[in-house]
This record gives structure tokens, sequence and C-alpha cells, in this order.
């Protein structure tokens, strides 16, 4: 991936000055399509993931998970999708990985499901794996996935900042497994990681949320649906509690659904533009908290139509109401562009774990939006967001693939945004240019 020569190349962000009118077909799900993936090397046969996400991030789990020990064979399909066959790894016979003794590297990118799901994994598989990852990757917190795995007799060996990348896995093939308390205050994925692979201990894992808040639970709970879907006892002693029975994980044949928080700026360019935006395929139940953009947007004005088929249908009003909203978690970069361009102030709160996603998200979005004449000021746990009038100007996307997309809802309204590294979009969307030049020139033909 030459993401690295993009860096601070400049993308004009397309101002169309028209409202847009476009069919997007979203790309798969990362959320799902990495769960998947990695169930898919602990289950009890071969699996298939279809429609599977063709990505940065969703490439680095597939090397990653072949470094330790599972066959992945990859099927292009007709209509560009990809089909994954999975061959799972060894566990508890000592066989994982062979070619593990003299120990392996593991690349994480800066691909927070692979940092924190791939690790666990490892404790499975039998050998030496030394974690490490893009320079940004060393900067996002590793601590309580990597206490919970020391916790649960693994040996970790820590090369850098404790609590940090890199660091290595010394795995011995099997786990026992027990109780353990996993502070999930910075991101949902440290209880997530430890779900994943806890069917496949000898005794089955019981996790307590440590003291505080717990960021992002709608991860968790599609974590817990998901191996649930397979087969796994999974309960809930407590609100703040998970037990996971020893067991088989179903081997399985899925399609994964459209990742519906990178729909999200695409609904957006409906949004600020008073246009309409069809996405196609949007499930009628899903476990995606990107699911909840039709609440919020519905609350700010939009029209939103879900129908038999499957569309759902956006048109953006002609003013856009702000918005009191809480736990917007991965959503709220592409929010806060909206709410910058509403109408009336806005309020997004419970998200003080975005301060150690791929950058500390809360500094980054008030920097880039203060730079352009914005009003937006720093909460304890969110930002706070007074519409003001807004400028053209360099926007930097700190190597952060949602700072990237904020920036371009931005230029459909502000003319001369100029965005810093378009090209990190591809962490899950690697189309993203392309198909959002597509969608704002989209209305051009009929205005």
């Amino acid at each position: 991936m030459s993401m690295q020569n993009t860096v601070n190349q400049l993308w004009d962000a397309p101002h169309p000055n028209t409202p847009v009118n476009g069919t997007v077909v979203v790309p798969a799900s990362k959320s799902l399509t990495n769960r998947y993936l990695l169930l898919a090397a602990l289950a009890d046969g071969t699996s298939r993931v279809r429609n599977a996400l063709a990505s940065r991030d969703s490439d680095l789990m597939i090397e990653a998970l072949r470094a330790l020990g599972t066959g992945i064979e990859i099927l292009p399909q007709h209509d560009g999708t990809l089909d994954l066959v999975i061959t799972p790894i060894q566990v508890a016979d000592g066989s994982a990985t062979d070619a593990s003794v003299e120990g392996i590297n593991i690349d994480c990118g800066l691909a927070g499901t692979v940092m924190r799901f791939a690790p666990p994994l490892a404790a499975l598989a039998q050998g030496r794996f030394a974690f490490d990852g893009d320079p940004h990757a060393r900067l996002r917190p590793m601590a309580p996935v990597l206490s919970a795995l020391s916790d649960l007799g693994v040996e970790i060996i820590e090369h850098g900042e404790p609590g940090m990348l890199p660091a290595t896995v010394n795995g011995t093939g099997t786990l026992a497994g027990g109780r353990v308390e996993i502070d999930a205050s910075g991101s949902s994925q440290f209880i997530s990681a430890i779900l994943l692979i806890a069917a496949r201990t000898t005794n089955g894992i019981e996790i307590i949320a440590a003291p505080g808040p717990i960021a992002s639970p709608d991860h968790i709970e599609m974590t817990v649906q998901t191996l649930r879907e397979l087969g796994v006892t999974v309960t809930r002693p407590t609100e703040r509690s998970w037990k996971v029975e020893p067991g088989i994980i179903n081997a399985f044949d899925k399609v994964m659904e459209p990742d519906l928080s990178n729909a999200g700026p695409f609904l957006a360019a409906a949004m600020v533009t008073a246009g309409t935006v069809r996405i196609p395929h949007w499930p009628t139940t899903t476990t995606q908290v990107g699911d909840q953009w039709r609440e919020i947007l519905t609350r700010m004005g939009a029209h939103i139509e879900h129908r038999a088929d499957g569309t759902l249908v956006l048109t953006g009003p002609e003013t856009i109401k702000g918005i009191d909203f809480a736990d917007a978690s991965e959503l709220a970069p592409t929010l806060s562009a909206i709410c910058a361009l509403a109408t009336t102030p806005s309020r997004l709160t419970g998200i003080a774990h975005l301060r150690g996603h791929e950058t500390d998200r809360l500094a980054a979005l008030v920097t880039e939006y203060t730079k352009l004449g914005g009003n937006v000021v720093e909460l304890q746990d969110g930002l706070a967001i007074t519409p003001a009038p807004l400028q053209g100007g360099e926007f930097e996307t700190y190597a952060d693939h949602r700072m990237a997309t904020a920036a371009a809802i931005i230029g459909l309204v502000v003319p001369d945004i100029k965005v810093i590294d378009i090209g990190t979009t591809a962490k899950t969307m690697p189309d993203f240019p392309a198909l959002w030049t597509t969608l704002a020139t989209s209305g051009k033909a009929t205005h």
C-alpha cells in the first residue's frame, strides 16, 4: 500500500455548488469483516466471507491471520467484490505455526481491530509474534489488552512505552481462560478482543468491565451477537460483565453488510447540499452503530425512506438543525462536519475516547475547524459546535480517514478546501476520492 506517497499532497475538495443526486454502493463493513475473519480463524471448519471489504485495514488483518497460521484464499468476484475462503489455525494441540519458532513480525498499520484483536489470537497460536505498526499506532492505547492477556497467563514483552506497541506475544498453543477485569474507557475493542477468542480457551472467560465509562458499547454488542450467531454461549452475569463458555465456533458462510459508518459522509453530502442520496442494501436489522444515522439525521431535518428493496433514500433539508447527541462514537467526525454547517448549535458528548483513536480526534477537529473560521470548543467528553461562517484553507487529516471525509463534507459548501492526504481514506474505503467526486457532481445535469 503506497499511502505514504500521498502524505502532504493537497486534494481539492469538490465544490459543485449544486444539490447532489446520486446512488452510492458503500463497501462492506470493516468492523464485521474483521470480526468474521478472526472468528473464521478459530472455527471448526472452513468458512467463507462474501463481499469482504477490500481496504488497508482488512488487508492487514488477512496478513496477520496468515502469519498466525490461518489459510486464506482470496476469490475476486465479477462484481468487483472479494470472497475469502478461510481455513482455521490449529488450537490446543501445539501445532499452530511451525514457522513461528524464530519469531514472526506482524504489521498492524493503524488498524485498531488488528492491533487489539490479533494479539489474543496469537496467544492461541504457537510461537513468538511481534506486533508493531505505523508511527501513529505507537500512540494508540494497548494496555488493557496486553494486561488482560498477561493476567490470563500469557507472556507479553513490551518493547517501547508501557501499554503501547511494539510488543511481543509468546503463544503456547493453549490458553486456560479465567476471570479478567478490563478497562474499556478508551475503546470497546479491548473487551471485544478477549470476547472473540474466549470460546477457544480451556475453561472459558468471564470479563468484568473496570469502574468507569465503557466506550462504544454498541460495538461490544456487535461482537456478542456475532459470537451467538456462530453457536458461542455468551451470558451477562451483570450489566458490566460478560461470560463466554468454552466450546466450538461454528464454521460459516456469510455475506458482509455495507459499512454504515462509511455511508455517513455520503448521507452528509445530501444533508449539506439539500440533495438526495440513495444507499442500496441497507440492512433491516443490524448491530452496526452506523444505523444510528437514520435517527440522527432525521432529527436534524432529513427526510429518510427505507424502501422494500433495501435502499435507503435520504433527502436533505433546506436548513440543518443542530443536535445534542451522546456517544456518536466513530460517527462523530462526520456528524461534526454537518453540525458545523447547521443553523443552530450542537453538542456531541460521551466521546472522550476519541482522543485515543487514529489521532486525538477531538483536538484535531477543533484545530481544523478553527483554522477555517469555525467556532468549536472541546469539552471534557466531546465538542460544542456553534455554526459560524467558514472560509477555504488547508485541512490536515493526521493520518485519520474520518478527518479526511469530514473535510470533504465541508468542501461541498465551502469553496477552496484543500485536504492534506486524502489517501488516508484507503484505510477503510480505497475508492473514496472517486466515489466522492462522482457524487459531488451528480446533481449538475438536473440543476
